[in-house]
Order: C-alpha cells, then sequence, then structure tokens
C-alpha cells in the first residue's frame, strides 16, 4: 500500500511536470489591439544597431528584412533610399536613428511604422573540429504617428555542421575539421538572418498580422 501511494504521488508529480513542460513551450498570443487600431500599410524600416563585433553585419542583415514584410503585405520604404535621406538629415548613425522621436519619421517618409532592429549576436565560432554560428536579434515596431510601440520580438538562431559518421573514427575527424575550417573561411549568416526574420513576422499569435497587400488581411483575428 505504501509503494502504491508513493507510485501515485509520483506519476501525479510526472503530469504536473507535462503540464508545466506544455504551458512552457505554448505561444502565448500577443496583445493586437493597439496594432489593429492603428491598421498600418507601410513600414519604414531605420538603420540597424549593430551590438555585435561584425561591422559587416547591419548591412548584411538590412537586405534580409524588406522581402518577408512585404511577403506580410505591407509596403516598405526603399532601404538604400532610407538610409541616404536619413543621413543627408544627420542620423546616419544608427544609435542615434534610434534615439530619435518615430513621429519626426512619419513627417519626413509618410510611412505608418518604422521597424527598429538590434544585433545582438552575430558570431562564428569554431575548434579544430568544431563550429557554429550564432544571430540574435531584437525587433520594434512603432506607431510613426503617436511614437506607440505597436509591437516587439527577439530571435536567436544557431547553425553547427552535422556530424556525418564515415565509418572511420580518424575520417569522421577529418570531415569535421574541414567543415570547422570552411565556417571559419567564410562564415554564412544570410540564411539564419533569413529564418529569424520569417519566424519573427510569420509566427502565429506572436507575428505580424496580415497586412492590406496580403489577401488575408482582417480575415486572420484568431491567429493574430
Amino acid at each position: 500500500m505504501f509503494h502504491k501511494k508513493i507510485l501515485s504521488k509520483l506519476a501525479i508529480f510526472s503530469l504536473i511536470l507535462i503540464s508545466l513542460s506544455a504551458c512552457q513551450t505554448t505561444n502565448i498570443k500577443k496583445d493586437y489591439s493597439s496594432f489593429r487600431e492603428a491598421d498600418p500599410r507601410s513600414i519604414l524600416i531605420v538603420p540597424v544597431v549593430n551590438n555585435s563585433v561584425e561591422v559587416d553585419a547591419p548591412d548584411l542583415f538590412l537586405s534580409t528584412l524588406s522581402r518577408y514584410l512585404a511577403e506580410r503585405g505591407y509596403y516598405v520604404f526603399p532601404v538604400n533610399l532610407v538610409k541616404n535621406v536619413m543621413e543627408e538629415d544627420g542620423m546616419g548613425d544608427a544609435n542615434l536613428a534610434h534615439e530619435v522621436d518615430p513621429t519626426r519619421l512619419g513627417e519626413i517618409f509618410g510611412s505608418d511604422m518604422a521597424l527598429y532592429v538590434k544585433i545582438n549576436t552575430w558570431t562564428a565560432e569554431w575548434a579544430v573540429i568544431a563550429a557554429s554560428v550564432t544571430v540574435e536579434m531584437e525587433y520594434v515596431l512603432k506607431d510613426t504617428r503617436t511614437g506607440q510601440t505597436l509591437w516587439t520580438d527577439s530571435q536567436t538562431r544557431q547553425w553547427a555542421p552535422k556530424t556525418h559518421n564515415a565509418g572511420h573514427p580518424l575520417l569522421t575527424l577529418i570531415v569535421a575539421a574541414i567543415q570547422a575550417a570552411a565556417v571559419k573561411a567564410a562564415p554564412n549568416y544570410i540564411p539564419l538572418a533569413q529564418q529569424a526574420n520569417y519566424n519573427a513576422f510569420n509566427q502565429i499569435k506572436t507575428g505580424l498580422p496580415a497586412g492590406p497587400y496580403n489577401p488575408k488581411y482582417q480575415n486572420d483575428m484568431e491567429d493574430f
């Protein structure tokens, strides 16, 4: 009887742990009431703040953003044009641009929203037989008419070469060393950045509601 009581308690405890785990992994739907009320149609991408040590990260990442926002149904202002205009207006520094009142950007460009992105991690690490590439970003969308934050998200993506069993320990080590050397010579961040953007903007419950140039516009209330 004593053992049965212990087993019963363990079973209940296990169910509680499973339930907690399920709660932690389930996406909680964001509050889109302000977003829906604003009903934005266009997005201005502000120069990207780079908190990583890779000086090329902002330009590389900037090239991956427009496509996914356009696919969600929003007009995206040409990023190079925006960058040039902001430089001429004394906002060439990305950190400074992020501090500017969003309503000022709305007055200059006539956009409905401004997207602010910070790159926190953009690194490639390698050892003799191991390598990994990691990107981490924060996204913020602000209403350029009111300055209100309408949406935020963060994404982290990591890639590491798959271990291939060549049938012989020495051959396996050689393959791993070649893969690590390839990452060291030319780490490819773009696929990870693209994955991060796709997930940030398309994930149900946490992404962006369909814009006016998407067939699902105002028909995705259950998802967003």
